[in-house]
């Protein structure tokens, strides 16, 4: 019997809406098995006001009951509440999140307050260690996932690249079948001789079990062809990776990259990093292997 996954909820008391929460019972509801939630109740050091003048860090039993448990009741689903008032947040989540051995963390973000897409360093440093995927809950965002859009690097050269490639695919691949979703596949090029030839996305597409007409291959900046492409298939979920590299090196490559992806669009993002483990999404996959063939028989 599949284990009962578990989803990693983070709450802010400080928000009139909790977008995340809002996520997880919406499409947890369409899970089978369906998810427990833990729901991580913290408050973010580095966008709060966290002074006593500030009403709402003021929660009492009313709250959690009418903000939380009853949402979830609702919905027909199992909780925790967990509530942690370390100032070292993303280290607690990190911390936690691996304890419960979560599916994946639903982290909110806020939405945009200029064109300038910002996101605080401590959310950075939960993309880059978490062990599982950090979805990014956007408010206003399409709670449905009836089209996945995945993410992939055709031109990888190392095998780190290669590896995310797959754990991309792989976590893709997982989460459309779990909602019945179409998956897309999107790379984007600069080089016109980096253009993968048809016998390449032939094999691609063979390999993923991905049609070839929704694998999209343009020229042009990630973030451009990206943003173009979701908007294109109308995409309810985009998933993307990042290596976790340090010192400058690493630092170009979030700013110039992942931050340009996650800023241009509009719809929950699902980032996983080098660390993130596939080992529900194997176990899924051979039990959806044993299942046709016992039908088969």
């Amino acid at each position: 019997m599949q284990q009962q996954p578990t989803i990693f909820v983070v709450v802010d008391p400080n928000d009139e809406r909790h977008v995340a929460l809002e996520r997880a019972l919406t499409i947890g509801k369409l899970r089978n098995p369906q998810p427990r939630l833990l729901v991580f109740v913290a408050v973010d050091g580095e966008a709060v006001d966290t002074r006593a003048v500030n009403d709402h860090l003021f929660r009492d039993e009313s709250w959690f009951r009418e903000e939380i448990r009853q949402p979830v009741a609702g919905a027909g689903l199992e909780c925790e509440i967990q509530v942690c008032w370390s100032s070292d947040w993303q280290g607690a989540i990190i911390q936690e999140s691996r304890r419960c051995n979560a599916e994946m963390i639903y982290l909110p973000v806020h939405a945009k307050t200029s064109r300038r897409f910002t996101f605080a360093e401590s959310k950075w440093q939960v993309l880059k260690q978490a062990r599982c995927p950090v979805v990014l809950i956007r408010p206003g965002a399409k709670a449905q996932r009836k089209v996945v859009l995945a993410t992939v690097n055709y031109q990888a050269k190392t095998d780190r690249q290669r590896q995310l490639n797959r754990q991309i695919t792989e976590r893709a691949r997982y989460i459309a079948a779990c909602y019945g979703a179409d998956l897309h596949l999107v790379n984007a090029y600069l080089d016109s001789m980096l253009y993968p030839d048809r016998g390449a996305l032939a094999k691609l597409a063979r390999k993923t079990s991905v049609p070839t007409e929704r694998i999209h291959v343009m020229r042009g900046y990630t973030n451009e062809v990206v943003s173009k492409v979701a908007r294109e298939i109308d995409a309810d979920l985009v998933l993307m990776g990042t290596l976790n590299q340090y010192g400058e090196t690493g630092s170009l490559l979030r700013g110039n990259t992942a931050k340009r992806v996650i800023g241009g669009l509009e719809v929950d993002v699902m980032v996983c990093n080098e660390f993130t483990s596939t080992e529900g999404v194997a176990d899924s996959r051979s039990q959806e292997k044993e299942e046709k063939l016992a039908a088969a028989h």
